[in-house]
């Protein structure tokens, strides 16, 4: 989907009537009654949820506070994300990690049972076919995680390969956990509200970990990872178990921790510098250009083996064309498709994401420029409703992650 969710929840929610939200949902997403629903969705309307179509799915964009409120109080106490919209799948079978290589840019086979990674799957020219994080459960167990605007495409390419795989005589199946919905809980009160749920020790899960474990009397896949820069935890609970586990998550933060939508996350995921699939990561984009070599494995990349690699192991030896930076500017905020310029009014790039950060209160973006013109401190100018603003290529994340890690 083009365009920052938050444009969106700002535009649906200040400008559109009832019967206009419905016109745009007929003429850009699906019909109301296309739309699917998370397990959650009659909870989130009774807590003040404004629904909107995204991805298929009808998913809160905000509650009753702001998106402002909303996105400072994660990073101050705590925010809840239904995420349910979102594709969880196993790989198992002996061969599940080689046939997953040959996807993705992850030294998979490096990881230790019960660690995962952000990785990329990629296709033949190099580009992201979509992000994704993969776990690690054992030697012959895969569990991921991928978008859901591009469930049916990543599924179907999955697929594709594995029937090839498998005819060869390899070892996978898969099983796509649609019996089981996704919570996300980020922020300092993330661990020791979660902590209340269960009898094993967070304190030894550590940021990229991952745990089968009883949290409120339900079997959950839980790990510790996000898409806020905060602390937290991604919970895949049984979906007849999510809305207990969602009141008692609230309950035991004794209302700090809030129910969180869709339009906060966008805030916090570009505080932290992190990417949106369809804005920021593109099948025309690589994992290079989009900031990812650290993602790249060093087996992978002496090695090859997975999709494009003959394209990307080109980019790590000679640099890419084009590289994703960060910008703060003055002026409205920037959004997707501003055209970014040098000094001098030539053309050097595109801003992908953008928006006025909640907890720096200035604007902040991301975008692509010419490689040369990707230092921090480079001055630009960029393009909103046709009239130049002063920006400056800033280091991201722009709010600093805070990662639980072993010290």
């Amino acid at each position: 989907m083009r365009g920052s969710l938050w444009q969106l929840g700002q535009s649906i929610i200040r400008r559109l009537s009832e019967a206009d939200k419905k016109a745009v949902a007929r003429r850009y997403f699906a019909s109301e009654a296309d739309l699917k629903k998370t397990v959650l969705y009659d909870f989130h309307v009774a807590h003040g949820g404004k629904m909107v179509p995204f991805a298929g799915w009808s998913m809160p964009i905000q509650y009753k506070d702001s998106i402002m409120d909303s996105t400072v109080n994660c990073r101050e106490n705590g925010g809840m994300f239904d995420v349910s919209h979102m594709c969880g799948l196993s790989l198992k079978g002996k061969d599940s990690v080689s046939f997953l290589e040959k996807l993705v840019i992850a030294d998979v086979a490096g990881l230790a049972p019960g660690t995962g990674t952000l990785t990329v799957f990629t296709n033949e020219k190099g580009g992201a076919i979509d992000d994704s994080v993969i776990t690690k459960v054992k030697d012959d167990h895969i569990y991921l995680v991928v978008n859901a605007g591009c469930r049916d495409k990543d599924l179907a390419h999955i697929e594709e390969h594995m029937k090839a795989f498998k005819a060869k005589g390899g070892d996978v199946s898969w099983h796509i956990h649609d019996e089981r919905s996704l919570l996300a809980l980020q922020g300092p009160l993330a661990a020791p509200v979660l902590q209340h749920l269960t009898k094993d020790d967070l304190s030894k899960l550590y940021f990229g970990e991952f745990r089968i474990l009883d949290i409120n009397g339900a079997t959950c896949f839980l790990t510790r990872t996000g898409y806020t820069g905060e602390d937290g935890f991604e919970i895949s609970v049984p979906s007849e178990n999510a809305l207990d586990l969602a009141k008692a998550i609230l309950e035991k933060s004794e209302g700090k921790v809030r129910l969180t939508g869709l339009g906060a996350r966008d805030s916090l995921r570009l505080e932290a510098g992190l990417c949106l699939y369809g804005n920021d990561m593109e099948q025309h984009i690589s994992p290079v250009e989009a900031g990812l070599t650290w993602a790249i494995g060093k087996r992978r990349r002496a090695e090859g083996g997975f999709l494009g690699a003959e394209v990307i192991l080109k980019q790590l030896a000679e640099g890419p064309s084009i590289r994703r930076v960060g910008f703060t500017s003055t002026g409205p905020p920037p959004r997707s498709h501003s055209e970014i310029q040098d000094e001098k009014g030539n053309n050097i790039g595109e801003i992908t994401s953008g928006g006025f950060s909640p907890c720096l209160k200035k604007n902040i973006a991301m975008g692509y420029v010419k490689s040369g013109l990707h230092k921090a401190g480079t001055k630009a100018k960029i393009l909103v409703r046709g009239k130049a603003y002063d920006g400056v290529v800033t280091k991201m994340p722009f709010v600093p992650t805070k990662y639980y890690k072993p010290s």
